[in-house]
Parts: structure tokens; C-alpha cells; sequence
């Protein structure tokens, strides 16, 4: 569990594996200022998905969400529920694990995500390791499912110009037009709910992403990059530039239910790791190894991300 101490009036978190001097409380003396002391973890969040269940009170302490209300997207009358967010372990890591499933009908439809409850994340660079998978771990496949990594800024009203959204999303199946397996990288300036009216740019791989995958999104100087292990394969800008703060999230849903045959499928998606570094530009291979460098020190999860970007 990660220790608070507080600066300025703002709280900062570190965890407890990292050396005393970035977590220490009481007075600075003159060779350990309150700055030196959290340097280590100012404005990053990173975390590990160490984690005992989708109700480990550390999860929440955390920030983290498990949906379990109704509500797009997805299939409309599909149920998002707690238990498909599970946490397990796999060559000594730990990871998240999203399942979802159909029947082929939406009373049948059961989808999975988690979102951090609070937008705080804006410029800087965002990052995660996602497994997507192609085929389901059980039943027919062909389901238009859709896997996830993405921030978001909540939409306030139709065409809300402080709207902001940056995804990752992978569709192994088709779907949306895409002939077969395609990456989307889709940035949002804004949209409008009924009749639905997009106002983002996007551009599309088309080919498998299945497997473990690097996702990281840079937003500095008026410029989006996304990258898919180390390689550059979008970028945006002008008004699709993220203009508020966002949350960070993952989710796997359905698109519609054109492509189920058979019974109940079901598909899973893992996640190994999530990072942020607030206000700099890392690129992917820097990613890795500050990453690295946070598991080597035992650290599961850390959040020194300010609002508004002053440590």
C-alpha cells in the first residue's frame, strides 16, 4: 500500500519499498528539502494491478473503479459486471484480467471495466502493457469484441468542447468496417449522443495485434503519439488535442452481436501495467525501463500526479 504525505496542501503518494528519503514525514532538514523527498515519485502514477479481487480495499484506495452499472457502450441491455474485473499471476507478474461474454443475445452479454475515478491526467506520457487475444478462451469465435486502453474526459453535454479522449482499441474480429483484425488510434474533439455525430480523427493497422502489446500515448506541444511496441503508427493534432484533464481506463465489450454463432464465448483480456508521467515526453524503449526500475524496487503501485501539474 502506498504511504500519503501531503505538500502545499495537495496529496502525494509513494510506496513504501521506495528508499525513506522520497517517503519521509516531519520537518526537511537543510540536507533533505520536502522537494528532494518526493522527486522520486512527483508525477508519476504507475501502477503494478497487485491486487486480491475486484473488492480489495487497496484498489479503491488506489483510485480504481470496478464498473458494475448499466449504460454504453456496447450492446444496449448488455450488464457490466464487478466480477469479470479479476486479478491473477503469471510467470511471477501479476496481472488484471478483463472477461467478457455473449450468448449472442444482450440479456446475455456480460462486459468488463475499470476506470480510475478521478480526471487528473493530461499532458505527458501514458502507457500500458495489454494482451489482446484473437479467439476466445471458450466457445465459437467471431464475436465483434472490442479490447481497450484509453482516457476520457466526461462528456458534459452534446458537443461539450471540453471533451477529451484517446484511445487504444483493438478489434480482433472485424467490426466497423475493418476487414479482420484492426487497430483503431482515435483521438476526440468532441461528439454528440442521438443521432450519434463523431467529431475525432483516427487512423487504422490492419492486421493482428494478438499478444502482448507496449501501448504508449505522448500529449506534448499540441501533438498526440501513439505508439505500438516502440513503433510510431499515429499522430494527431490541432483541435483533437486533449483540451481537459482525463481518467485512465480499460474495458472489453461487444460491438453488436453480428458475428456470434453457438453458445456463450468468452474472451479475456490481460494487463500487466499502467503508467503516467505527468508534463514529459518518454519515449516507449524509456518506458520499459523506468518501469523496470519501479518493479526491481519493489514498488506495486505509486500517484504523485497533481492536478493542474505542480509537484
Amino acid at each position: 500500500m502506498p504511504t500519503r504525505i501531503r505538500v502545499g496542501g495537495v496529496a502525494l503518494a509513494c510506496a513504501v519499498a521506495l528508499p525513506l528519503t522520497s517517503c519521509a514525514t516531519g520537518s526537511p532538514t537543510e540536507a533533505e528539502t520536502v522537494s528532494d523527498r518526493t522527486s522520486a515519485s512527483c508525477g508519476l502514477f504507475f501502477d503494478d494491478f497487485d491486487y486480491g479481487g475486484p473488492t480489495d480495499p487497496a484498489l479503491r484506495d488506489q483510485g480504481w473503479n470496478v464498473r458494475s452499472w448499466a449504460g454504453g457502450p456496447g450492446v444496449p441491455g448488455a450488464s457490466w459486471d464487478a466480477d469479470n474485473v479479476s486479478f491473477t499471476e503469471e510467470g511471477g507478474d501479476s496481472l488484471l484480467r478483463l472477461t467478457s461474454t455473449t450468448d449472442g443475445t444482450p440479456a446475455g452479454t456480460s462486459q468488463a471495466e475499470l476506470t480510475f475515478g478521478e480526471e487528473k491526467f493530461h499532458e505527458g506520457t501514458y502507457a500500458a502493457k495489454v494482451r489482446f487475444a484473437d479467439a476466445p478462451v471458450s466457445g465459437e469465435d467471431g464475436d465483434t469484441v472490442l479490447q481497450t486502453f484509453y482516457t476520457i474526459t466526461p462528456l458534459a453535454h452534446d458537443n461539450d468542447p471540453d471533451y477529451s479522449e484517446l484511445d487504444f482499441e483493438y478489434l480482433p474480429n472485424s467490426g466497423w468496417g475493418a476487414p479482420a483484425e484492426a487497430m483503431y488510434l482515435t483521438s476526440y474533439h468532441t461528439y454528440q449522443r442521438d443521432p450519434w455525430v463523431a467529431d475525432n480523427t483516427s487512423d487504422v493497422v490492419d492486421r493482428s495485434f494478438e499478444g502482448w502489446r507496449d501501448l504508449v500515448v505522448q500529449v506534448e506541444g499540441g501533438l498526440v503519439r501513439y505508439y505500438v511496441d516502440t513503433h510510431l503508427v499515429a499522430e494527431h493534432d490541432g483541435k483533437y488535442y486533449p483540451s481537459s484533464p482525463m481518467s485512465i481506463n480499460f474495458n472489453q465489450w461487444f460491438v453488436d452481436m453480428s458475428g456470434h454463432t453457438g453458445g456463450p464465448s468468452t474472451y479475456v483480456q490481460d494487463v500487466d501495467w499502467v503508467y503516467h508521467q505527468q508534463g514529459e515526453s518518454v519515449a516507449p524503449e524509456e518506458v520499459n525501463r523506468r518501469v523496470g526500475g519501479q518493479r526491481n524496487a519493489g514498488v506495486s503501485r505509486v500517484d504523485g500526479v497533481v492536478p493542474g501539474g505542480a509537484c
